[in-house]
């Protein structure tokens, strides 16, 4: 019985629930790392060199919200949703939509924006599919499904997935989403279409 002191100060560390929450790294290292492509505008792409695009301001706003800075790290389609899995990136802000394949694998915050999937790109990986919806125009015909395009981050982080969610609803609430949506869209695209 001399080992039970030794191994009840171990249990802690072997729990699963022992791992740090997102929400606390992100305030140690002061910003939120947002994996994005930035080759689809007007979500986010480059103007001149610089970071621009819808998704590029939204994520702005949601680190503010936060009280962090904005860490923007540009990275293409193979990376992006498995470096928010292993937590290289915290969140992806890149049209993501959900689908029943990436809720098995990550947490989403609830939809930032909504569009008819007129162009949807299967982007395979093996053995996974991820969804980007790849166009948002107003001209262009209203004839495909709805999609909610929304935010992943790592499963198993309720303090992050709350904060991220109030931040979220503080920019809804006080018309800085609806704004952003027609600056770029033309169009509050903040709420899902009426049919």
């Amino acid at each position: 019985m001399r080992f039970l002191p030794g191994l009840i100060c171990l249990l802690p560390l072997l729990s699963p629930l022992a791992h740090a929450e997102l929400i606390d790294d992100v305030n140690d290292r002061g910003e939120l790392r947002i994996a994005l492509e930035a080759n689809t505008p007007p979500f986010n792409f480059k103007d001149d060199g610089k970071l621009t695009g819808f998704e590029v301001e939204l994520g702005q706003l949601l680190a503010n919200e936060l009280d962090v800075r904005a860490d923007f790290v540009v990275t293409d389609a193979n990376d992006l949703l498995p470096g928010v899995e292993t937590g290289k990136y915290d969140v992806a802000i890149n049209h993501i939509a959900m689908t029943a394949d990436l809720k098995d694998r990550f947490d989403f915050s609830e939809p930032y924006s909504y569009t008819h999937a007129q162009l949807i790109a299967q982007k395979e990986e093996q053995p996974r599919s991820m969804v980007l919806v790849q166009s948002l125009a107003e001209e262009q015909p209203k004839d495909g499904p709805v999609v909610g395009l929304a935010i992943p981050f790592q499963k198993g982080n309720p303090a992050f997935h709350a904060s991220l969610e109030n931040a979220l609803q503080r920019i809804k609430a006080d018309g800085r989403l609806e704004a952003l949506s027609q600056k770029w869209f033309g169009a509050d695209t903040s709420l899902p279409p009426k049919p």
